[in-house]
């Protein structure tokens, strides 16, 4: 029988806590990337808090302590690099709760490098997270979407891939690839009754400034752009100033948005995302002269 990660004081992640026949109150709502300070921890809550059966993964459940104790919420460790973990996980929900109604795929990582020296198994990390990974659980749970003729999928892209800019190309270009995948899956999947929905936070209050300057930290030893160290540094938390809004709030926003009946082709929410919107109509001459100026390149 499939084990299902619980939330208790004690939890003993072994034993089995719901049988297959188990029929869901409301919709199952698939995360990944739920780690502790993260958007998608600040999803689950919020979509639990509605009625939503949630699965929330994240590599580690340890990184996950902080959803213990939340009601509708369950605990699963995923890998969305790894094909064989994400089929196990899928096939373990489905026999659990018999179907996945909203696939959100959050999971990413940032990466702050000039692209003349940002390693190439940084490129290679990074676009197996942000665009195969999501990739591979649409593969895995579209099926039996399309067995059902109904299901939502989310993709969580990035506000900065309207207008890619200095400093963080690799990042940009990846969630770049994930909005355009999302736009021909939304035209290919409408006649099996499947939606998708491309969500472009702004600056939003996060782990992600942490993650990613520890990251910088450790491919920082530039040949060319040591003089530019600062700007590239300042790049690694810039949605993390005291602009930037509570993931709770931008959680609010975003599932009220998704659950709607006809969720949205494109949602956004957030500081920067009026001034990214303009930037990608403006052109590019102004656009550049912008960011020489802000972006100190």
């Amino acid at each position: 029988m499939a084990t299902r990660e619980t939330t208790s004081t004690s939890p003993d992640l072994s034993s089995p806590l719901m049988s297959p026949s188990h029929t869901p109150s409301g919709p199952v709502v698939f995360i990944t990337g739920c780690t502790d300070g993260g958007i998608g921890h600040a999803l689950a809550r919020e979509f639990a808090s509605r009625g939503c059966e949630v699965i929330a993964t994240s590599r580690s459940l340890q990184s996950m302590k902080g959803l213990e104790g939340e009601a509708r919420v369950s605990v699963k460790a995923l890998d969305v690099r790894s094909l064989e973990s994400i089929r196990e996980t899928v096939e373990s929900v489905i026999k659990d709760f018999g179907r996945i109604d909203v696939l959100v795929n959050n999971a990413g990582v940032h990466l702050v490098a000039p692209l003349i020296e940002a390693p190439m198994d940084s490129f290679h990390m990074v676009f197996d997270t942000n665009v195969y990974g999501p990739m591979r659980l649409i593969q895995a749970v579209v099926p039996h979407m399309i067995e059902r003729r109904e299901g939502k999928i989310i993709n969580v892209g990035s506000i900065t891939a309207l207008a890619p800019g200095p400093w963080a190309g690799v990042y940009s270009a990846s969630k770049s690839a994930l909005h355009a995948l999302s736009d021909t899956l939304r035209l290919e999947l409408r006649s099996f009754g499947i939606s998708v929905t491309t969500v472009a936070p702004g600056a939003i209050k996060s782990n992600l400034g942490n993650s990613s300057i520890e990251r910088y930290n450790k491919i920082a030893d530039w040949k060319y752009y040591k003089g530019f160290d600062s700007a590239l540094r300042a790049r690694t938390d810039i949605s993390q100033g005291p602009k930037s809004i509570a993931a709770d709030v931008f959680a609010k926003k975003t599932v009220a948005s998704v659950l709607k009946r006809n969720p949205p082709p494109w949602f956004s929410y957030g500081p920067f995302s009026t001034i990214f919107g303009i930037l990608y109509y403006l052109p590019l001459f102004i656009r550049d002269h912008f960011y020489r100026r802000v972006m100190k390149c």
